[in-house]
Protein backbone atom coordinates (compact mmCIF):
# COMPACT_ATOMS: atom_id res chain seq x y z
CA UNK A 1 0.00 0.00 0.00
CA UNK A 2 3.29 2.47 0.62
CA UNK A 3 4.55 2.01 -2.65
CA UNK A 4 1.48 2.57 -4.47
CA UNK A 5 0.62 5.95 -2.74
CA UNK A 6 4.50 6.77 -3.13
CA UNK A 7 3.77 6.17 -6.94
CA UNK A 8 0.54 8.28 -7.10
CA UNK A 9 2.26 11.14 -5.26
CA UNK A 10 5.30 10.71 -7.77
CA UNK A 11 3.09 10.40 -10.66
CA UNK A 12 0.85 13.20 -12.95
CA UNK A 13 -3.04 12.16 -11.86
CA UNK A 14 -5.60 11.74 -14.80
CA UNK A 15 -7.90 14.01 -13.42
CA UNK A 16 -6.85 17.71 -14.33
CA UNK A 17 -9.24 19.55 -11.69
CA UNK A 18 -7.03 17.14 -8.63
CA UNK A 19 -3.67 18.37 -10.51
CA UNK A 20 -4.44 21.58 -10.74
CA UNK A 21 -5.84 21.38 -6.36
CA UNK A 22 -2.45 19.75 -6.09
CA UNK A 23 -0.78 22.24 -7.78
CA UNK A 24 -2.47 25.07 -5.82
CA UNK A 25 -1.39 23.78 -2.41
CA UNK A 26 2.14 23.32 -3.41
CA UNK A 27 2.66 26.53 -5.07
CA UNK A 28 0.34 28.37 -2.17
CA UNK A 29 -2.11 29.87 -4.19
CA UNK A 30 0.05 31.79 -5.48
CA UNK A 31 -0.94 35.08 -7.16
CA UNK A 32 1.53 34.84 -10.64
CA UNK A 33 0.02 31.44 -11.27
CA UNK A 34 -1.88 31.51 -14.47
CA UNK A 35 -5.00 28.75 -15.06
CA UNK A 36 -7.12 28.56 -17.99
CA UNK A 37 -9.53 25.89 -18.78
CA UNK A 38 -10.45 24.94 -22.13
CA UNK A 39 -13.76 22.46 -22.06
CA UNK A 40 -14.38 20.06 -25.02
CA UNK A 41 -16.87 17.78 -23.59
CA UNK A 42 -18.35 17.08 -20.31
CA UNK A 43 -15.41 14.53 -19.45
CA UNK A 44 -12.82 15.70 -21.42
CA UNK A 45 -10.77 19.29 -20.98
CA UNK A 46 -7.62 21.00 -20.97
CA UNK A 47 -5.62 23.17 -18.79
CA UNK A 48 -3.06 25.65 -19.35
CA UNK A 49 -1.23 26.46 -16.95
CA UNK A 50 2.09 29.11 -16.33
CA UNK A 51 3.65 31.75 -14.33
CA UNK A 52 2.98 35.11 -15.11
CA UNK A 53 5.92 37.43 -15.94
CA UNK A 54 8.54 34.50 -17.00
CA UNK A 55 6.81 33.37 -19.98
CA UNK A 56 6.28 34.47 -23.54
CA UNK A 57 2.63 35.32 -22.83
CA UNK A 58 2.13 36.51 -26.81
CA UNK A 59 3.66 33.39 -28.25
CA UNK A 60 1.55 31.53 -25.69
CA UNK A 61 -1.45 32.99 -26.91
CA UNK A 62 -0.61 32.90 -30.95
CA UNK A 63 1.05 29.41 -30.58
CA UNK A 64 -0.60 27.72 -27.61
CA UNK A 65 -3.99 29.08 -26.50
CA UNK A 66 -5.48 29.81 -30.06
CA UNK A 67 -4.17 26.60 -31.50
CA UNK A 68 -6.04 24.59 -28.99
CA UNK A 69 -9.19 26.48 -29.10
CA UNK A 70 -9.38 25.91 -32.99
CA UNK A 71 -8.56 22.04 -32.62
CA UNK A 72 -10.91 21.72 -29.82
CA UNK A 73 -13.75 23.34 -32.19
CA UNK A 74 -12.82 20.98 -35.07
CA UNK A 75 -12.62 17.81 -33.24
CA UNK A 76 -14.73 14.87 -33.12
CA UNK A 77 -16.51 14.92 -29.41
CA UNK A 78 -16.08 11.25 -29.53
CA UNK A 79 -11.76 11.06 -30.17
CA UNK A 80 -9.82 9.39 -27.13
CA UNK A 81 -8.12 11.22 -24.96
CA UNK A 82 -4.66 10.03 -26.22
CA UNK A 83 -5.63 10.77 -30.22
CA UNK A 84 -6.80 14.53 -28.96
CA UNK A 85 -3.64 14.51 -26.92
CA UNK A 86 -1.58 13.81 -29.84
CA UNK A 87 -3.43 16.18 -31.73
CA UNK A 88 -2.72 18.91 -29.95
CA UNK A 89 1.22 18.43 -29.44
CA UNK A 90 1.36 18.47 -33.27
CA UNK A 91 0.18 21.65 -33.52
CA UNK A 92 2.08 23.70 -30.99
CA UNK A 93 4.61 25.50 -33.24
CA UNK A 94 7.04 25.85 -30.52
CA UNK A 95 10.37 24.31 -31.22
CA UNK A 96 10.62 22.75 -27.61
CA UNK A 97 7.65 20.34 -26.88
CA UNK A 98 7.79 17.12 -24.79
CA UNK A 99 5.98 14.89 -22.45
CA UNK A 100 6.43 14.59 -18.64
CA UNK A 101 4.90 12.34 -16.51
CA UNK A 102 6.43 12.67 -13.32
CA UNK A 103 5.20 15.33 -10.68
CA UNK A 104 8.49 16.70 -9.86
CA UNK A 105 9.37 17.05 -14.10
CA UNK A 106 6.09 18.83 -14.10
CA UNK A 107 6.83 21.52 -11.31
CA UNK A 108 10.80 21.76 -12.35
CA UNK A 109 9.03 22.85 -15.62
CA UNK A 110 6.71 25.37 -14.71
CA UNK A 111 8.95 26.69 -12.08
CA UNK A 112 11.45 27.70 -15.02
CA UNK A 113 9.47 29.48 -17.25
CA UNK A 114 7.60 26.44 -19.50
CA UNK A 115 3.99 26.66 -19.62
CA UNK A 116 2.45 23.15 -18.87
CA UNK A 117 -0.79 21.31 -20.75
CA UNK A 118 -2.60 19.05 -18.80
CA UNK A 119 -5.51 17.15 -20.41
CA UNK A 120 -8.60 15.12 -18.77
CA UNK A 121 -7.86 11.22 -18.44
CA UNK A 122 -4.14 11.25 -19.59
CA UNK A 123 -1.42 10.46 -17.33
CA UNK A 124 0.97 12.75 -18.89
CA UNK A 125 1.32 16.30 -19.38
CA UNK A 126 2.59 18.22 -21.78
CA UNK A 127 5.34 21.03 -21.22
CA UNK A 128 6.40 23.43 -24.05
CA UNK A 129 9.41 26.15 -23.63
CA UNK A 130 8.12 29.48 -23.09
CA UNK A 131 10.27 31.14 -20.92
CA UNK A 132 11.04 34.58 -21.26
CA UNK A 133 13.41 36.51 -18.53
CA UNK A 134 13.92 40.26 -18.41
CA UNK A 135 17.65 40.95 -18.76
CA UNK A 136 18.96 43.81 -19.76
CA UNK A 137 20.72 44.52 -23.10
CA UNK A 138 23.92 43.88 -24.20
CA UNK A 139 26.50 46.35 -23.19
CA UNK A 140 30.46 47.53 -22.55
CA UNK A 141 31.99 45.35 -20.00
CA UNK A 142 32.21 47.39 -16.84
CA UNK A 143 34.73 45.82 -15.10
CA UNK A 144 37.49 44.75 -17.69
CA UNK A 145 37.31 47.95 -19.92
CA UNK A 146 39.78 47.95 -22.97
CA UNK A 147 40.39 50.87 -25.56
CA UNK A 148 40.95 48.07 -28.22
CA UNK A 149 38.66 45.02 -29.01
CA UNK A 150 35.24 43.80 -28.58
CA UNK A 151 32.99 46.14 -26.99
CA UNK A 152 29.96 43.27 -25.98
CA UNK A 153 29.99 41.84 -22.51
CA UNK A 154 27.84 38.99 -20.98
CA UNK A 155 23.77 39.33 -19.52
CA UNK A 156 22.49 37.90 -16.82
CA UNK A 157 20.51 35.63 -19.29
CA UNK A 158 22.36 32.16 -19.58
CA UNK A 159 21.10 32.12 -22.99
CA UNK A 160 22.32 35.49 -24.54
CA UNK A 161 25.78 34.52 -22.75
CA UNK A 162 25.59 30.93 -24.22
CA UNK A 163 25.04 32.80 -27.85
CA UNK A 164 27.72 35.11 -27.53
CA UNK A 165 30.36 32.11 -27.04
CA UNK A 166 28.81 30.66 -30.45
CA UNK A 167 28.66 33.64 -32.68
CA UNK A 168 32.80 33.36 -31.83
CA UNK A 169 33.21 29.56 -32.26
CA UNK A 170 31.32 28.45 -34.60
CA UNK A 171 32.42 24.76 -34.63
CA UNK A 172 30.67 21.18 -34.42
CA UNK A 173 33.10 20.32 -31.20
CA UNK A 174 31.96 22.75 -28.90
CA UNK A 175 29.65 21.12 -26.48
CA UNK A 176 27.28 22.06 -23.55
CA UNK A 177 25.89 20.41 -20.93
CA UNK A 178 23.05 21.54 -18.23
CA UNK A 179 21.90 20.87 -15.04
CA UNK A 180 20.27 23.01 -12.16
CA UNK A 181 22.32 23.56 -8.78
CA UNK A 182 20.24 24.66 -5.61
CA UNK A 183 17.79 23.03 -3.81
CA UNK A 184 15.50 26.02 -3.66
CA UNK A 185 16.38 28.22 -5.94
CA UNK A 186 16.78 25.65 -9.33
CA UNK A 187 19.40 27.83 -10.74
CA UNK A 188 20.40 26.78 -14.42
CA UNK A 189 24.31 25.96 -14.82
CA UNK A 190 25.68 25.29 -18.42
CA UNK A 191 29.47 23.71 -18.41
CA UNK A 192 30.84 24.32 -22.04
CA UNK A 193 33.78 22.82 -23.54
CA UNK A 194 35.44 21.54 -27.32
CA UNK A 195 35.73 18.18 -27.19
CA UNK A 196 38.87 17.27 -28.63
CA UNK A 197 41.19 20.06 -27.15
CA UNK A 198 39.61 19.79 -23.71
CA UNK A 199 41.11 17.08 -21.31
CA UNK A 200 37.92 14.55 -20.96
CA UNK A 201 38.83 13.38 -17.57
CA UNK A 202 39.00 17.51 -16.20
CA UNK A 203 35.29 17.72 -18.08
CA UNK A 204 33.78 14.57 -16.48
CA UNK A 205 35.37 16.16 -12.93
CA UNK A 206 34.12 19.22 -13.31
CA UNK A 207 30.51 18.11 -14.30
CA UNK A 208 30.67 15.40 -11.36
CA UNK A 209 31.42 18.43 -8.87
CA UNK A 210 29.15 20.37 -9.70
CA UNK A 211 26.21 17.90 -9.40
CA UNK A 212 27.66 17.02 -6.50
CA UNK A 213 27.14 20.84 -4.96
CA UNK A 214 24.38 21.09 -2.41
CA UNK A 215 23.07 24.68 -1.43
CA UNK A 216 20.06 26.20 -1.24
CA UNK A 217 20.28 28.90 -3.53
CA UNK A 218 23.18 30.00 -6.32
CA UNK A 219 22.92 33.76 -7.02
CA UNK A 220 26.23 34.28 -8.26
CA UNK A 221 28.98 32.37 -9.84
CA UNK A 222 30.98 33.19 -6.66
CA UNK A 223 28.56 30.38 -5.28
CA UNK A 224 29.63 27.83 -7.48
CA UNK A 225 33.44 28.87 -7.55
CA UNK A 226 33.58 28.08 -3.57
CA UNK A 227 32.22 24.68 -3.65
CA UNK A 228 34.10 22.79 -6.45
CA UNK A 229 36.98 24.54 -6.06
CA UNK A 230 40.74 22.54 -4.73
CA UNK A 231 41.33 24.39 -2.12
CA UNK A 232 38.96 26.41 -0.16
CA UNK A 233 40.97 28.44 2.23
CA UNK A 234 42.89 30.07 0.32
CA UNK A 235 42.49 33.71 -0.47
CA UNK A 236 44.16 33.20 -4.15
CA UNK A 237 41.46 32.80 -7.04
CA UNK A 238 41.58 29.42 -8.59
CA UNK A 239 38.77 30.10 -10.80
CA UNK A 240 38.66 33.09 -13.33
CA UNK A 241 35.69 35.49 -13.03
CA UNK A 242 35.58 37.23 -16.47
CA UNK A 243 32.35 39.24 -18.27
CA UNK A 244 33.70 39.33 -21.21
CA UNK A 245 33.04 36.83 -24.19
CA UNK A 246 36.27 37.30 -26.35
CA UNK A 247 38.23 35.98 -23.09
CA UNK A 248 35.95 33.19 -22.53
CA UNK A 249 35.88 32.10 -26.08
CA UNK A 250 40.11 31.99 -25.81
CA UNK A 251 40.16 30.13 -22.79
CA UNK A 252 38.04 27.68 -24.66
CA UNK A 253 40.15 27.26 -27.49
CA UNK A 254 43.29 26.88 -24.99
CA UNK A 255 41.35 24.04 -23.74
CA UNK A 256 39.52 24.91 -20.33
CA UNK A 257 36.13 24.35 -19.48
CA UNK A 258 33.44 27.49 -18.89
CA UNK A 259 30.69 27.65 -16.36
CA UNK A 260 27.73 29.79 -16.96
CA UNK A 261 25.28 30.58 -14.23
CA UNK A 262 21.79 31.74 -14.77
CA UNK A 263 21.37 35.21 -13.33
CA UNK A 264 24.86 36.92 -13.32
CA UNK A 265 27.05 38.11 -15.83
CA UNK A 266 30.28 36.77 -15.07
CA UNK A 267 31.07 33.45 -16.41
CA UNK A 268 34.02 31.12 -14.91
CA UNK A 269 36.37 29.60 -16.78
CA UNK A 270 39.17 27.17 -15.51
CA UNK A 271 41.57 25.47 -14.67
CA UNK A 272 43.92 29.05 -13.88
CA UNK A 273 47.21 29.99 -13.47
CA UNK A 274 48.25 32.82 -11.47
CA UNK A 275 50.30 34.94 -13.98
CA UNK A 276 47.09 34.66 -16.31
CA UNK A 277 45.33 36.92 -13.42
CA UNK A 278 47.88 39.66 -15.15
CA UNK A 279 46.80 38.90 -18.50
CA UNK A 280 44.31 41.61 -20.54
CA UNK A 281 42.33 40.68 -23.46
CA UNK A 282 43.88 44.15 -24.92
CA UNK A 283 47.47 42.52 -24.83
CA UNK A 284 46.42 39.94 -28.12
CA UNK A 285 44.98 43.04 -29.70
CA UNK A 286 48.32 45.19 -30.03
CA UNK A 287 51.96 44.76 -30.91
CA UNK A 288 53.26 41.66 -28.72
CA UNK A 289 56.41 44.46 -27.74
CA UNK A 290 53.82 46.80 -26.25
CA UNK A 291 51.51 43.95 -24.50
CA UNK A 292 54.81 42.54 -22.78
CA UNK A 293 55.47 45.42 -21.64
CA UNK A 294 52.25 46.66 -19.88
CA UNK A 295 52.55 42.80 -18.63
CA UNK A 296 55.71 43.66 -17.29
CA UNK A 297 54.13 46.81 -16.02
CA UNK A 298 51.09 44.95 -13.84
CA UNK A 299 52.90 42.67 -12.03
CA UNK A 300 55.19 45.54 -11.07
CA UNK A 301 52.37 47.89 -9.64
CA UNK A 302 50.72 44.50 -8.03
CA UNK A 303 53.95 44.14 -5.98
CA UNK A 304 54.12 47.96 -5.46
CA UNK A 305 50.68 47.38 -4.28
CA UNK A 306 51.32 44.56 -1.88
CA UNK A 307 55.22 46.02 -0.92
CA UNK A 308 55.56 49.85 -0.97
CA UNK A 309 54.02 50.36 2.46
CA UNK A 310 55.00 47.33 4.31
CA UNK A 311 59.17 48.20 2.59
CA UNK A 312 58.81 51.91 3.55
CA UNK A 313 57.87 51.10 6.79
CA UNK A 314 61.20 48.56 7.37
CA UNK A 315 62.79 51.55 6.55
CA UNK A 316 61.55 53.96 8.71
CA UNK A 317 62.05 51.79 11.65
CA UNK A 318 64.41 49.19 11.59
CA UNK A 319 66.94 49.84 8.56
CA UNK A 320 67.56 53.46 9.02
CA UNK A 321 71.10 52.69 7.66
CA UNK A 322 69.80 51.64 4.25
CA UNK A 323 68.38 55.19 3.67
CA UNK A 324 70.42 57.76 1.93
CA UNK A 325 71.17 60.63 4.45
CA UNK A 326 69.85 63.19 3.03
CA UNK A 327 66.35 61.59 2.59
CA UNK A 328 66.89 60.30 5.73
CA UNK A 329 66.92 63.43 7.36
CA UNK A 330 64.06 65.18 5.35
CA UNK A 331 62.14 62.02 6.33
CA UNK A 332 62.57 62.31 10.45
CA UNK A 333 61.96 66.41 9.99
CA UNK A 334 58.51 65.41 8.36
CA UNK A 335 58.27 62.84 11.39
CA UNK A 336 59.19 65.32 14.35
CA UNK A 337 55.64 66.39 14.45
CA UNK A 338 54.17 63.94 14.40
CA UNK A 339 52.35 62.22 17.65
CA UNK A 340 51.91 58.60 16.65
CA UNK A 341 54.29 55.49 15.72
CA UNK A 342 55.26 54.61 12.32
CA UNK A 343 52.98 51.40 11.80
CA UNK A 344 49.83 53.74 13.52
CA UNK A 345 50.07 56.42 11.35
CA UNK A 346 50.57 54.17 7.80
CA UNK A 347 47.41 51.89 9.23
CA UNK A 348 45.65 55.31 9.27
CA UNK A 349 46.16 56.03 6.05
CA UNK A 350 45.58 52.81 5.13
CA UNK A 351 42.41 52.47 6.47
CA UNK A 352 41.32 56.03 5.30
CA UNK A 353 41.83 54.93 1.60
CA UNK A 354 40.08 51.62 1.54
CA UNK A 355 36.59 53.45 3.61
CA UNK A 356 37.40 55.99 0.50
CA UNK A 357 37.21 53.39 -1.98
CA UNK A 358 34.10 51.55 -0.86
CA UNK A 359 32.73 54.97 -0.30
CA UNK A 360 33.03 55.78 -3.86
CA UNK A 361 31.95 52.39 -4.78
CA UNK A 362 28.53 52.70 -2.92
CA UNK A 363 27.83 56.33 -3.76
CA UNK A 364 25.79 57.24 -6.59
CA UNK A 365 28.15 56.90 -9.80
CA UNK A 366 27.38 60.84 -10.92
CA UNK A 367 29.41 61.64 -7.41
CA UNK A 368 30.88 59.11 -6.25
CA UNK A 369 34.46 59.47 -8.47
CA UNK A 370 34.73 63.36 -7.49
CA UNK A 371 33.61 62.33 -3.83
CA UNK A 372 36.84 59.66 -4.14
CA UNK A 373 39.61 62.18 -5.25
CA UNK A 374 38.54 65.36 -3.44
CA UNK A 375 38.06 63.16 -0.70
CA UNK A 376 41.76 62.02 -0.60
CA UNK A 377 42.83 65.54 -1.83
CA UNK A 378 41.44 66.97 1.24
CA UNK A 379 41.85 64.59 4.07
CA UNK A 380 45.63 63.75 2.93
CA UNK A 381 46.77 67.81 2.60
CA UNK A 382 44.57 67.85 6.42
CA UNK A 383 46.19 65.36 7.92
CA UNK A 384 49.61 66.39 6.97
CA UNK A 385 49.08 70.00 7.65
CA UNK A 386 47.27 69.00 11.10
CA UNK A 387 50.56 66.39 12.12
CA UNK A 388 48.73 63.46 12.08
CA UNK A 389 51.05 62.04 9.56
CA UNK A 390 53.60 62.84 7.44
CA UNK A 391 54.01 64.00 3.57
CA UNK A 392 56.34 60.66 2.92
CA UNK A 393 53.24 58.12 4.17
CA UNK A 394 50.60 60.06 1.91
CA UNK A 395 52.55 59.47 -0.81
CA UNK A 396 53.52 55.96 -0.17
CA UNK A 397 49.68 55.35 0.58
CA UNK A 398 48.61 56.77 -2.97
CA UNK A 399 51.33 55.19 -5.00
CA UNK A 400 50.85 52.01 -3.35
CA UNK A 401 46.19 53.00 -4.23
CA UNK A 402 46.66 54.35 -7.98
CA UNK A 403 48.86 50.94 -8.60
CA UNK A 404 45.48 48.16 -7.61
CA UNK A 405 43.87 50.19 -10.41
CA UNK A 406 46.31 48.93 -13.20
CA UNK A 407 45.49 45.01 -12.48
CA UNK A 408 42.50 43.44 -15.06
CA UNK A 409 40.58 41.50 -12.44
CA UNK A 410 39.68 42.40 -9.10
CA UNK A 411 40.01 39.00 -7.39
CA UNK A 412 44.01 39.46 -7.26
CA UNK A 413 43.52 43.28 -6.30
CA UNK A 414 41.46 41.99 -3.08
CA UNK A 415 44.55 39.21 -2.67
CA UNK A 416 47.02 42.32 -2.83
CA UNK A 417 44.76 44.39 -0.27
CA UNK A 418 44.20 41.41 2.27
CA UNK A 419 48.29 40.33 1.96
CA UNK A 420 49.63 44.00 2.24
CA UNK A 421 48.44 44.56 5.72
CA UNK A 422 50.01 40.88 6.85
CA UNK A 423 53.08 42.40 5.35
CA UNK A 424 53.13 45.72 6.85
CA UNK A 425 52.27 44.09 10.57
CA UNK A 426 55.23 41.28 9.63
CA UNK A 427 57.69 44.74 8.59
CA UNK A 428 56.41 46.22 11.93
CA UNK A 429 58.14 43.46 14.58
CA UNK A 430 61.36 42.20 12.48
CA UNK A 431 61.33 44.69 9.21
CA UNK A 432 62.93 43.26 6.01
CA UNK A 433 63.21 39.83 7.82
CA UNK A 434 59.36 39.48 8.07
CA UNK A 435 58.75 40.83 4.99
CA UNK A 436 60.74 37.61 3.20
CA UNK A 437 59.41 35.67 5.53
CA UNK A 438 56.46 35.90 4.57
CA UNK A 439 56.86 36.11 0.93
CA UNK A 440 58.59 32.77 0.64
CA UNK A 441 55.26 31.34 2.92
CA UNK A 442 53.33 33.00 0.04
CA UNK A 443 55.65 31.25 -2.60
CA UNK A 444 55.42 28.04 -1.25
CA UNK A 445 51.64 28.26 -0.97
CA UNK A 446 51.54 29.37 -4.43
CA UNK A 447 53.38 26.38 -5.73
CA UNK A 448 51.37 23.89 -3.49
CA UNK A 449 47.89 25.27 -5.06
CA UNK A 450 46.25 23.51 -7.97
CA UNK A 451 43.33 24.42 -9.85
CA UNK A 452 41.48 21.23 -10.90
CA UNK A 453 44.87 19.28 -11.09
CA UNK A 454 46.70 21.72 -12.53
CA UNK A 455 49.95 23.32 -11.25
CA UNK A 456 48.62 27.22 -9.89
CA UNK A 457 52.01 28.75 -10.47
CA UNK A 458 52.49 26.91 -13.86
CA UNK A 459 54.75 27.43 -16.08
CA UNK A 460 57.02 28.83 -13.75
CA UNK A 461 56.58 25.79 -10.94
CA UNK A 462 57.09 23.49 -12.24
CA UNK A 463 58.89 25.31 -14.75
CA UNK A 464 58.21 24.85 -18.74
CA UNK A 465 60.65 26.51 -21.15
CA UNK A 466 58.22 25.99 -23.91
CA UNK A 467 54.95 27.84 -22.05
CA UNK A 468 56.64 30.85 -21.65
CA UNK A 469 56.35 32.28 -24.89
CA UNK A 470 52.60 34.01 -23.03
CA UNK A 471 53.49 34.15 -19.44
CA UNK A 472 55.27 37.08 -18.27
CA UNK A 473 55.63 38.23 -21.48
CA UNK A 474 54.01 37.55 -25.29
CA UNK A 475 55.52 36.35 -28.24
CA UNK A 476 54.09 37.28 -31.82
CA UNK A 477 50.60 35.30 -32.42
CA UNK A 478 52.06 33.75 -35.36
CA UNK A 479 54.62 31.87 -33.08
CA UNK A 480 52.27 30.70 -30.57
CA UNK A 481 50.69 27.16 -31.14
CA UNK A 482 46.89 27.69 -31.99
CA UNK A 483 45.78 23.89 -31.40
CA UNK A 484 47.85 23.23 -28.62
CA UNK A 485 46.65 23.34 -25.11
CA UNK A 486 47.99 24.70 -22.26
CA UNK A 487 45.89 22.60 -20.02
CA UNK A 488 47.70 19.45 -21.45
CA UNK A 489 51.09 20.94 -20.97
CA UNK A 490 51.01 22.22 -17.20
CA UNK A 491 49.72 18.82 -16.36
CA UNK A 492 51.85 16.45 -15.51
CA UNK A 493 49.48 13.12 -15.26
CA UNK A 494 47.97 13.56 -18.79
CA UNK A 495 51.37 14.40 -20.60
CA UNK A 496 52.18 10.97 -19.02
CA UNK A 497 48.72 8.81 -19.99
CA UNK A 498 49.21 10.56 -23.45
CA UNK A 499 52.55 9.50 -23.91
CA UNK A 500 51.64 5.63 -22.16
CA UNK A 501 49.16 5.12 -24.83
CA UNK A 502 51.37 6.50 -27.59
Amino acid sequence: MNTEKSNIFRSIQDSVDDNIKRLENELGNSADLSIRKLKFTSDKNVAIIHFNGIVDEESINNNVVNRIIKLLNECNTSVTTEHLADKIFQIISITSVKYVSEWFQLIDSLLSGDTIILINGNQKAITIATRKFQSRSINEPTSQTVIKGPKDSFTENMGTNISLIRSRIQNSKLRLKQTKVGDITKTDVGIMYIEGIADKDMVKEVISRVKRIKIDNVLDSNYIEGAIKDHRNTIFPLLQNSERPDVVAGNLLEGKIAIFIQGTPFVLTLPVYFVQFFHSPEDYYENNVFSSFLRLVRIGTFLVNMYASAIYLALITHHHGLIPTTLMVTLMAQRERVPFPAIIELLLMELAFEVLREAGVRMPRAIGPAVSIVGALILGQAAVEAGFVSAAIVIIVATSAISSFTLPYTSVVNVARGLRFILIFCSAFIGFYGILLFTLCILLHLCSLRSFGVPYFAPFSPLRIDAQKDSLIRFPIHSLFMRQSKVEQSNEMQTNTSRGQK
